[in-house]
């Protein structure tokens, strides 16, 4: 195609590009696999667009990774094909060029930009973007009636022709043509783009990881004066020994002791050959009377090392998704790793792409502060002042959480044996406020709870999202304008109860708007006046005489609505090779930033190791299981591949962190949705109200019950910030 020739849906209005007149860079990267770190670019296409919408130029070109390209069945470039390829390093300058001063656009934007930096960061050079934007992450926002948001469903939502399906400059020419479309829906609705500002990615944090080996025992508990040492104790390392300190954490990790680069309540034992140490470390097992030993002590304890009790691993069982196209991903989930060499003298287009050995790290880092973006990662520090446990919210309210030896009845969206929920930094106290944001969970678990089944037995019908419920508002998607949070948060559940989902933003599937005490002070208010969505005063709620919304034709089925509390299964958690999302989303902020963050920890709800603390600052665990995905200011993602989780992971909490002064009470309701893969409709939807004076607040919890995985909607909020939830999580974060 020329350059001076329009690409297909490139003709169309423009009014949505002028009201935001940007420069635009629309890039589609095939790729040997789903790792920035590990797999290489095997072909780029680059369109770019003036502020007017119209093409100002374009460029393609295969590229030889020097490696086997992976899943050849997924985007057909064979190693044949790429052979007389150029490399990066002969393109990149034209690339960066055509980049400079320019928005990135793409769909599944951060996975394009990972691997453009990684590629740039190889050939010591810079990624010139300073600005993304994600077409899914706007679509999201604009949300259309269609079945998914994969690139193929929204060309054919908005009436933009495709020829080549994983062809990289036929799908950047459809993404132009989403784009526009995408942009004027925008323009009508008024809603702000999800614009993510874009750091550079080639500073110390991003440096690839040797995976660590998680340990495969359970904790056992402190070390007895004078007894043994055993499988999966936690052993914490602090000051100068005579033996290297990888020479010490390699003859542990191989004895099958978890060696960890911080202590709490959970450490089995501090190694020291300073007892009067002031380090951090030494300050906390002081504080939480963890057993204090000698190097001495130690190595000869360590000759002698009794057996452990492994972590239980499940089998996973036979659930089929309740809809299997929803299973759709901007990248195919199942695609393979490259291959491993094969051949002893392999050509430049088949030798195996580099990767990081599987190895213990002998010295983990401590994880930085969520917004020392620019710094890498300083060495551990303890709050000496935080003692054993940081003291929660006031207003914190009491949530259920999963109890292994309860099995809630396959029919109710709550697990019926809850017990308070333990506050990671302490004990809970119940809210002060909770009583004006009442509860939509049901009270009372239906009759005919499921018998206890022998241990180990694997569940035949798994209880899945169940349908969206009957009700006046089945089908509805209610916004809430004004009030106070309490009377917003109420009439929120309301909305639940009534069989509706309760919205907080603006978007093209709200049908109606409810207006509290305020409302006309709403920004959106003229928004909503001008597309006529109907308006109600609160008393509508009590009783609204209304038709449910019948599905559009060809749109997805509603997600199923969870109450706080609420629990599912996760159809296919244990399948190999699917990943699940978990979205937060809130409304647009102008006096803080709100930081989505996730703990992947074990029985104790302990992380094994820092890493296993995913957050802004290192978005990706060593293993890959669970990455964060900045999709824009308003929203946040956490993708997690369970079945690839070791047998110690027993849960993975999500959590919402309020970096500034404000607290949730400010910010509203948080807005969660779950689903197989980044592009495909969610199953489970859930809006979570704080009490008032909130700075953290716990999103969702997946865990493991037997052979199944479930997620629980938490909403539990505490008065502290992020670093007082980590700490109770066992990881110490540096200022």
């Amino acid at each position: 195609m020329p350059l001076t020739s329009p690409a297909p849906g490139l003709s169309d209005d423009a009014s949505g590009l002028r009201d935001h007149a940007y420069d635009w860079a629309l890039v589609d990267v095939e790729t040997s696999g789903l790792i920035a770190r590990r797999d290489r670019v095997l072909s780029v296409a680059v369109v770019t667009l003036g502020p007017d919408g119209e093409p100002t130029g374009e460029f393609s070109t295969l590229l030889n990774p020097g490696c086997d390209p992976g899943p050849v069945e997924v985007h057909g470039l064979t190693a044949e094909r790429l052979r007389g390829a150029p490399g990066f390093d002969q393109v990149a300058g034209r690339i960066g060029a055509m980049l400079q001063g320019r928005v990135l656009v793409a769909h599944n934007a951060q996975f394009d930009y990972d691997f453009l930096a990684h590629e740039f960061a190889r050939v010591r050079m810079w990624l010139p973007v300073t600005q993304r934007l994600c077409t899914l992450a706007l679509n999201r926002r604009v949300d259309p009636p269609t079945e998914d948001l994969t690139l193929d469903s929204l060309a054919a939502h908005y009436g933009v022709p495709r020829r080549q399906a994983h062809d990289a400059l036929d799908d950047t020419r459809v993404l132009a043509g989403v784009l526009r479309a995408s942009l004027r829906e925008a323009a009508r609705l008024d809603l702000p783009l999800p614009l993510v500002a874009c750091p550079p990615r080639q500073d110390p944090r991003f440096t690839p990881q040797p995976p660590k080996t998680a340990c495969a025992y359970r904790n056992p508990g402190r070390l007895v004066p004078g007894g043994p040492l055993r499988q999966g104790m936690k052993i914490a390392v602090t000051g100068q020994t005579t033996t290297s300190r990888a020479e010490l954490v390699g003859r542990s990790v191989a004895a099958g002791l978890n060696v960890m680069s911080s202590v709490s309540r959970h450490t089995s034992a501090l190694v020291t050959n300073d007892a009067a140490s002031d380090s951090a470390k030494a300050r906390r097992a002081l504080a939480e009377n963890v057993p204090v030993i000698d190097e001495r002590t130690f190595l000869r304890l360590l000759d002698d090392v009794r057996p452990g009790t492994p972590h239980e691993r499940t089998t996973p069982a036979a659930v089929p998704s309740p809809r299997s196209e929803a299973a759709a991903s901007p990248r195919p989930a199942a695609a393979p790793s490259p291959s491993p060499a094969t051949a002893s003298s392999p050509s430049p287009a088949t030798a195996p792409c580099p990767r990081p050995e599987a190895a213990a790290s002998p010295s983990p880092a401590a994880a930085p502060s969520p917004r020392s973006a620019a710094a890498p990662c300083p060495s551990p520090v303890a709050d000496p002042s935080a003692g054993p446990a940081a003291v929660p919210s006031a207003h914190s309210g009491v949530v259920p959480s999963p109890r292994p030896e309860a099995d809630p009845p396959a029919h109710s969206g709550v697990d019926p044996s809850p017990r308070p929920a333990a506050d990671p930094a302490g004990p809970a106290a119940p809210s002060a406020h909770s009583a004006a944001v009442p509860s939509s969970r049901p009270e009372a678990a239906p009759p005919g709870r499921e018998p206890q089944r022998p241990a180990g037995e694997v569940r035949k019908q798994p209880r899945r999202p169940r349908p969206a419920p009957d009700g006046p508002l089945a089908g509805r998607r209610v916004l809430v304008l004004g009030g106070t949070h309490p009377a917003a948060a109420a009439a929120r559940s309301r909305i639940v109860e009534l069989g509706g989902a309760a919205a907080i933003n603006l978007s093209a599937s709200v049908t109606d708007v409810v207006l509290l005490d305020g409302s006309d002070a709403d920004r959106r208010m003229r928004r909503i006046v001008s597309l006529a969505i109907p308006t109600h005063d609160a008393p509508w709620l009590a009783a609204p005489d209304i038709a449910p919304v019948p599905r559009p034709a060809g749109g997805r089925e509603a997600a199923h609505v969870l109450p706080r509390g609420g629990v599912v299964d996760i159809p296919d958690g244990s399948a190999p090779g699917t990943r699940w999302t978990v979205t937060a989303a809130w409304a647009q902020q102008t006096a803080c930033e709100i930081d989505v963050v996730a703990f992947v920890v074990d029985e104790d709800e302990q992380v094994s190791f820092d890493e296993d603390f995913v957050f802004y600052g290192a978005p990706e665990n060593p293993g890959g299981t669970v990455r964060l995905l900045g999709d824009g200011p308003t929203e946040q993602t956490v993708s997690i591949e369970l079945a690839a989780l070791p047998p110690s992971s027993r849960k993975v909490v999500v959590a919402a962190a309020i970096d500034g002064a404000p607290t949730f009470g400010d910010v509203g309701a948080i807005h969660v949705t779950a689903g197989p893969g980044t592009s495909a409709a969610p199953l489970v939807q859930a809006t979570l109200d704080a009490a008032t004076t909130e700075r953290t607040m716990l999103l969702t919890e997946l865990y493991r019950r037997g052979p199944l995985w479930r997620l629980r909607a938490v909403g539990q909020g505490y008065d502290h910030g992020l670093a007082a939830l980590a700490r109770g999580y066992g990881v110490d974060i540096a200022d």
